[in-house]
């Protein structure tokens, strides 16, 4: 089941900030932000892990 579309419109309601700039094409934002995120689940950046003398 692709939910691509559901999830592209309840997106595609723009976020006050995102309003702010006004989108001329709410819906291929949402898109382009759904599809971004979906790539950032699959593959996460791999995080830095520092060692305890480091920290300080």
């Amino acid at each position: 089941m692709d939910d691509t579309p559901d999830r592209t419109e309840t997106r595609a309601e723009l976020l006050p900030e995102e309003q702010a700039v006004d989108s001329e094409d709410p819906e291929g934002q949402a898109r382009e932000v759904l599809r971004d995120s979906d790539r950032r689940t699959e593959h996460p950046e791999p995080t830095m892990r520092r060692r305890p003398e480091e920290t300080a």
